[in-house]
């Protein structure tokens, strides 16, 4: 008999076959963990549970096919991306057993693939066959994991591109219609692109102004509080009649991407290097340049630390440039004489400030 045990949110399996005793973490949904120690159950009465010499076997690309159906599609909200990464990952170790990858395999994926994309690309790709592994042995599929002993490489994380005034026009006056709506919104509350394309009208209280996220990248709800420019852009999109979507097409299915028309829209306005996440940036980065405090800038971007937020706080040498214009100001209005500021005033003998600091004392 197989028991089933529910632990730090996730569910195991406990059976025994051919005298031995067997453990495998199915994830966090009840009736998935159910069925597989119900197909455990039968392949060991059947006389067809594969042993640990079997399971040596098993290839790369058949394991990756049950890590998505069986962990990813269940447990991760994101888990099409893992879709995309085995895109890459598969064609590399397809037909090697798992058994026999090691951290020089590895190795060699992580030189090839980094001629072709960013570091950043590599190490989540790295992350997914680690954790790949790492179910490959709760399942009792594999024994070690090689890609603990690679070395990941080193990220700049502290890429912010934002855009200025100027360019935010040119943008919005190269793209219309729900493009346009769409980018307005990212603009004025820094919601991401995934936030936006799922927004339902039933998640915009227009009475209160708020825009309410049930959904969000760390699964924590966020109340996104919204001004004029998004009431008008929410306002200006019209309702589909059969769909609870914001922004859908004419089936009612919301938007998956808009990235054809972002991108025509870039090009029309000459902005270069710049995704659309950067707009998330630009509305952070815009409001630490108008002197909102970090912590509510922190509240409203939805982050957990205000270490995440300090990214955001860059400000444009431009800001800069005007910050020192007002302090050269305020020396012009409290400052020497415009003739002494011609003369210089540190240029002045040292007699000179002796004979002044002597009159001030007489006096």
């Amino acid at each position: 008999m197989g028991t089933l045990r529910k632990r730090n949110n996730n569910w195991y399996i406990d059976y025994r076959a051919y005298g031995k005793r067997y453990k495998e973490c199915i994830g966090r949904n009840k009736k998935l963990a159910q069925e597989v120690l119900h197909k455990r159950m039968v392949e060991v009465a059947e006389g067809k549970f594969l042993d640990k010499k079997q399971e040596a076997k098993i290839k790369f690309e058949n394991f990756a096919k049950d890590y998505i159906e069986i962990y990813s599609k269940h447990n991760k909200k994101d888990w099409k991306k893992d879709l995309t990464r085995l895109r890459s990952l598969k064609p590399f170790f397809k037909g090697k057993y798992l058994s026999i990858i090691k951290p020089l395999q590895v190795e060699q994926y992580k030189a090839k693939r980094i001629k072709e994309v960013s570091p950043a690309t590599v190490n989540r790709e790295l992350a997914c066959l680690k954790h790949m592994f790492t179910m490959a042995i709760q399942w009792g599929k594999a024994e070690i994991n090689p890609v603990k002993k690679v070395k990941l490489f080193r990220e700049n994380n502290q890429r912010v591109r934002y855009l200025e005034i100027e360019e935010i026009e040119k943008l919005l006056k190269s793209c219309k219609g729900y493009t346009k709506r769409i980018i307005e919104i990212a603009l004025n509350t820094g919601m991401r692109k995934g936030e936006i394309l799922g927004l339902r009208w039933a998640d915009i209280d227009f009475r209160r102004g708020i825009i309410y996220l049930l959904d969000t990248k760390n699964s924590d709800k966020r109340e996104v509080p919204i001004n004029n420019r998004v009431k008008q852009a929410l306002v200006s999109q019209l309702k589909h009649k059969d769909s609870s979507y914001v922004f859908c097409n004419k089936d009612g299915k919301p938007y998956r991407d808009i990235r054809k028309s972002f991108v025509a829209a870039l090009n029309k306005s000459g902005i270069i290097n710049f995704r659309f996440h950067d707009l998330r940036h630009t509305f952070a980065s815009h409001l630490v340049m108008s002197g909102v405090d970090l912590n509510t800038v922190r509240e409203l971007m939805g982050h957990k630390s205000l270490r995440m937020t300090l990214r955001y706080s860059h400000l444009s040498p431009a800001h800069k440039q005007r910050a020192v214009e007002v302090l050269g100001q305020k020396w012009s209005l409290n400052g020497p004489k415009q003739s002494e500021r011609e003369s210089g005033f540190n240029d002045q003998p040292e007699n000179s400030l002796k004979n002044k600091e002597n009159i001030h004392s007489a006096r």
